[in-house]
Formats: structure tokens, C-alpha cells, sequence
């Protein structure tokens, strides 16, 4: 393991039972799961969506951001997602971790404390330097836009 990332419990998370920390599901894993830290189940009908809590806030790496992202069994046998996909947690950022989640499936779905919802990609993000020029230099595919490769 390269990189640290410091999580600190917040004391409503707590109550009545712990949540499990992030963790990487297999060995391969690139993302942490994340769990819904509700008191009382939460129902999400089709086209309703949620800021659902984790119970922690974080401490990512200088030059590091989380970004939350969707299930992707959860999405496929269930619609569930996650609306801003993805959501990016700042390095800088202390607050509670929650995730912004959309039903876009067909059913209701119920989320209960302890449950998977999401996932958490820790990656670098350089930084860089902003600098205005007159031109830019020309591409094969230019100023193509949407749909400008084909399928």
C-alpha cells in the first residue's frame, strides 16, 4: 500500500450498531464500498433520489481525490446509481462523506444501514497551470464534437 487514508468516525454514525470502514471487497478491487449509514430504512422510488450518509469523514493524501461511484450490480439489477457520477470528494474536504444516489429503475428500492451503495476511488490529480495562448494546435479530429467518431 502506497497511500494513506485517514477516516474518522462521526459519532451519529455510531448508533445504534458500527458500520464496517471502507473496504476493498476482493484483492483486485479498485474501489473502497461504502455503506448507507441510515437509522431507519430509506425507500427510493423510481426517479427519486437521496444524499445518503456514510458515517465518516476523511483525510485523502495531498494530490489525491476520492471519487464516489455507482454499484455496478446494484446499478444493473436495480437501477440504483449515483447522480453526479462521479462525485468527487476534495482533498481538502472534511464533512461527512455522502452520496448523492438516483433510482432509475423500474421498482422501489430500500436501502437499509450497513448496506453497499457506492464505491470510493482514491486517485492522483496533478496540478496544473493555467496558461492562456492565442492558437491551439490543430488535431486530426479538431473541433469534432458529440458523435463526431462514429460508432
Amino acid at each position: 500500500m502506497g497511500v494513506e487514508l485517514r477516516i474518522r468516525r462521526l459519532p451519529a454514525a455510531d448508533a445504534p450498531d458500527p458500520l464496517p470502514l471502507p473496504t476493498y471487497a476482493t484483492a483486485g478491487a479498485a474501489g473502497l464500498d461504502l455503506c448507507a449509514a441510515v437509522r431507519e430504512p430509506l425507500t427510493l422510488s423510481p426517479g427519486a433520489r437521496a444524499l445518503v450518509p456514510t458515517g465518516f469523514a476523511l483525510a485523502l493524501p495531498a494530490g489525491h481525490e476520492g471519487q464516489v461511484r455507482p454499484r455496478s450490480g446494484r446499478a444493473w439489477r436495480e437501477g440504483l446509481t449515483v447522480l453526479n457520477t462521479p462525485g468527487t470528494v476534495d482533498e481538502d474536504y472534511r464533512g461527512e462523506v455522502s452520496v448523492v444516489l438516483v433510482n432509475l429503475g423500474e421498482a422501489p428500492v430500500v436501502l437499509r444501514r450497513g448496506d453497499r451503495i457506492a464505491q470510493l476511488v482514491v486517485v492522483p490529480v496533478p496540478r496544473v497551470a493555467v496558461r492562456e495562448v492565442p492558437a491551439l494546435e490543430a488535431t486530426d479530429r479538431d473541433a469534432g464534437g458529440f458523435g463526431h467518431t462514429g460508432r
